[in-house]
Parts: structure tokens; sequence; C-alpha cells
């Protein structure tokens, strides 16, 4: 598993996790429009095992220690968590300068 495919799988994942809860959900309960939800949903379910999937190829392929494995499949369930996980525990081009520079400034 390539490092950068799996990034782009993240990142990928975590906005259709968004478009579900601040687009497709609430259009389905406030104008009672159930499709975006449909296919917004299986197109996250797709991309959701993707990243799983995705994640635990790397984490062998690199040898992570099982809590970062943990951390990025529990970090997946949670809003905004695969770029939490990618900040954190990926060492991305744009992640390494706000790490070497101690933070968002």
């Amino acid at each position: 598993m390539n490092e950068k495919l799996f990034i782009l799988l993240g990142r990928l994942e975590g906005l259709s996790f968004l478009f579900l809860m601040f687009v497709a959900v609430p259009m389905k309960h406030i104008m009672g429009k159930p499709e975006m939800v449909r296919y917004g949903g299986s197109a996250h379910g797709a991309l959701f095992l993707a990243y799983c999937l995705a994640a635990a190829a790397l984490s062998d392929t690199q040898n992570w220690d099982k809590k970062k494995l943990r951390m990025a499949w529990i970090l997946s369930c949670v809003p905004f968590g695969t770029f939490f996980f990618e900040s954190k525990y990926l060492n991305t081009p744009a992640t390494a300068s706000v790490k070497k520079n101690g933070g968002c400034h």
C-alpha cells in the first residue's frame, strides 16, 4: 500500500463522512430527500472499508505499532478523524512543516 493513496483515501473518507453529516442527513430530515443519504451513504461505506483495509495494509508494510493502527480505525469513526490521524501520525510534507514550526500561527 502506498502512503499517498492511503492519505487520499483518508481525505475522501473524511469528506464523505462530513457530507453525510452536514448535507445529506439534514436534507433527508428537513427537505424529505433521502436520495442523498442513500447514494452518499453507499459511497461513504465503500470509502470507509477501503480506508480501514488500506490502514491494515500500510500498517503491515510500514511496521506500524498496534496503537497506530487502532487509532487509524478509531479515528475513521469520528468526524474530522481521518484528517487528525494524517496530521498526528503520518509524516506528510504539509504536516511535517506544521510540526517543525510548533503548530499553526
